[in-house]
């Protein structure tokens, strides 16, 4: 039986990662957790920011444009919750095996997805004065 077959004597899941490699010092772990969290309440924020994006638009009878904004804001906030378990797995399982930390993989999008709304927005407050 293989390394990677085994199932691991704890019964953690998923398996499939906690059967590889060896135990990390739990700080990185434990450290690798809170930052997936982070990235998920960002998400929150996100599908909280869509949901309350068009409560207000429905209440103030404004256009149906913002139900296109706050769609987005639901869909890029799920897409940046899977973000978060997939760079949560892909540290542990580097950590695990002693490889190089990969890359942030939602960091530049996100970056770049704010600067962009914000830009955005401030042309459309400028002219509106």
């Amino acid at each position: 039986m293989s390394q990677d077959s085994r199932r691991p004597a704890d019964g953690r899941r998923p398996r499939s990662l906690y059967s590889r490699g060896v135990e990390p010092d739990p700080r990185f772990s434990m450290a690798n957790e809170r930052t997936a969290l982070a990235w998920v309440r960002t998400a929150l924020a996100f599908v909280a920011g869509g949901v309350g994006l068009t409560s207000v638009a429905r209440l103030a009878n404004m256009s149906r444009a913002f139900d296109v904004v706050a769609v987005a804001l639901c869909v890029a906030g799920a897409a940046l919750a899977v973000v978060a378990v997939v760079g949560w797995r892909r540290r542990e399982l580097a950590m695990r095996l002693d490889q190089p930390l990969p890359a942030p993989v939602a960091l530049p999008w996100l970056g770049g997805a704010v600067a962009v709304a914000a830009l955005v927005l401030a042309g459309y407050l400028l002219s509106r004065a």
